[in-house]
């Protein structure tokens, strides 16, 4: 017979089980029950008009040409280029016909060609309704975005395939979570802070069950995860206080208050740090269950601190590369705020610690202090949980048994003669009833 090459997986001992669903079936209940209760109900709705309706059109001619000159004044001299675009709307009341329009100038405007597909706007004079005219607002998306997106579905399916399945829907299921709950709710004038700590927890149970599957080490990456939220959601508190982050420190968060009256840009902040951390610390988390458990398939003689120090030594691998991944991304994010360093004409302290600076350092300080902290939280729930699947048999802290002494040869006469009593010879006698034995009287013999 071959040997058998499938590698036994230890069962959970049922008190460890039940321990587990007493811990997370009341957190999730009592989240299922917090997002009901703050779900938006009365989202504000925006008046129709407020916005110029948009069309869609394709380039069919460009013209340019010079732009007159002006006198300069503050801001420098006219930007150019000049000239038509001439455009057929697909669109709106005047679909299938051509209209002109200007060539788009300004920073930020966007450089067309014939064939190109935009996006018109329709401005109406406010003196006149009667009189409109279309500007070239920006080019359309959708088609190359629906590339991409198809192109990134098959990748992971490709790789992961039922298991990137499962990613695919847990991503579906976050981005449903923030459109549905999240957003609406700070928009309707909810607290951002427990709006985003009940949204981020809805989001690790959803997310963590659909792709990993309901199991122990699923458990204890949620459970690690949870802990792990909300030691940020407090170190970022005591952050912000003590930095006295107004949440004004972006042009968005600016803009917002000018629309939104009623919104606490203070907790925005807040929960732009929890709910951004959120992704690093699933992937911590769900490592550090797996490495535990993989360590302790590899060698079932590891012991709990064990396998807490090996997994922990994985686990400072991962922080190290991770941290420079949220510092750079944080980076790439503010990237324009960053130039604005060496445009500044003020110090280097007094920019460092301005408002729009100063937030991006505490999102990076305090999101690498929750993930350093999910490691050894994590890490710990996983081996008591792995260890406790094991046998008596299994427990390293007991003395091994003594190898086997090795069996003397069987000699098969010998054998016999133990099984049936000694055998018959010239030295012995037949037992009584046996037929004696003929001897020859042949003496040349």
């Amino acid at each position: 017979m071959g040997a058998d090459h499938t590698r036994s997986t230890p069962s959970t001992p049922p008190g460890v089980r039940r321990l587990l669903v007493a811990t997370v079936v009341p957190l999730f209940v009592v989240t299922v029950i917090a997002a009901v209760v703050l779900w938006p109900r009365n989202t504000p709705e925006r008046a129709p008009g407020e916005e110029a309706p948009r069309y869609h059109a394709t380039v069919t001619r460009v013209v340019t040409e010079p732009c007159p000159e002006q006198p300069e004044g503050p801001a420098g001299p006219a930007q150019g280029p000049c000239g038509t675009v001439t455009v057929r709307v697909e669109q709106g009341p005047d679909a299938g016909q051509q209209v002109q329009t200007p060539v788009p100038a300004g920073p930020g405007a966007p450089t067309v060609a014939v064939g190109d597909e935009i996006v018109l706007v329709k401005l109406t004079d406010p003196a006149d309704p009667t009189v409109s005219r279309y500007d070239i607002a920006e080019h359309q998306r959708g088609e190359p975005l629906v590339w991409l997106a198809a192109l990134f579905a098959a990748a992971i399916i490709a790789f992961g395939r039922l298991r990137g399945v499962a990613a695919l829907a847990g991503l579906a299921a976050s981005f449903a979570i923030l459109l549905t709950f999240v957003v609406p709710g700070i928009s309707a004038g909810g607290s951002p802070l427990l709006i985003a700590i009940v949204g981020s927890a809805l989001i690790m149970f959803v997310v963590l069950y659909l792709t990993h599957g309901i199991t122990a080490q699923t458990s204890v990456a949620v459970l690690g995860t949870l802990g792990s939220l909300v030691l940020t959601g407090l170190l970022g508190s005591l952050a912000i206080a003590a930095t006295h982050l107004t949440g004004f420190g972006s042009e968005e968060a600016t803009t917002l208050s000018m629309y939104q009256r009623d919104v606490d840009l203070h907790g925005l902040l807040l929960a732009g740090i929890i709910i951004g951390s959120l992704g690093v610390l699933d992937d911590v988390t769900v490592t550090q269950a797996a490495t535990v458990t993989e360590l302790a398939h590899a060698n079932p003689g590891l012991s709990r601190m064990q396998l807490y120090r090996s997994a922990t030594r994985v686990g400072r691998a991962h922080i190290a590369s991770t941290v420079n991944t949220i510092v750079l991304a944080y980076a790439g994010a503010s990237l324009p705020l960053l130039l604005l360093l060496t445009a500044d004409s003020r110090p280097a302290s007094q920019i460092l610690t301005s408002e729009f600076l100063t937030q991006e350092i505490v999102r990076s300080a305090v999101a690498t202090l929750g993930l350093i902290a999910a490691v050894p939280l994590t890490t710990g729930l996983a081996a008591l949980v792995t260890a406790a699947g094991r046998g008596p048999a299994d427990d390293p802290t007991k003395p091994a048994d003594p190898a086997p002494r090795p069996r003397p040869p069987v000699d098969p006469d010998a054998a016999l003669e133990a099984l049936s009593g000694p055998r018959p010879g010239p030295s012995t006698p037949a037992p009584a009833g046996w037929p004696e034995p003929e001897r020859s009287t042949d003496t040349a013999w």
